[in-house]
């Protein structure tokens, strides 16, 4: 199952599995966000290439307004898909 939502901090809240069932809801959600996003990812069990489009289509399209993704709370399992995948380079990643 997956969990998308804006906390009361104002940081967009990820949980459950990010793959290519739930991207579709995720990419409608993020498409929503303008100005910079933080992005909490400590509930996320699983993220798929799916997933990894997601977020770089909304990285992309944030940063050409000067802003960007960042990614908080990364678990190590996840943070090592990021490494292998190159994302380590395009992302403000903070592991939890």
């Amino acid at each position: 199952m997956f969990e998308i939502d804006i906390n009361e901090r104002g940081e967009v809240v990820v949980s459950g599995r990010l793959d290519a069932a739930s991207a579709p809801r995720a990419q409608g959600f993020l498409d929503e966000i303008s100005g910079g996003c933080v992005l909490d990812m400590g509930g996320l069990e699983y993220i798929s290439s799916a997933g990894l489009g997601v977020l770089l289509s909304t990285h992309k399209r944030l940063m050409a307004g000067r802003s960007g993704l960042e990614l908080i709370n990364v678990n190590p399992h996840i943070g090592d898909i990021f490494r292998y995948s190159g994302f380590d380079k395009l992302f403000v990643i903070r592991s939890a």
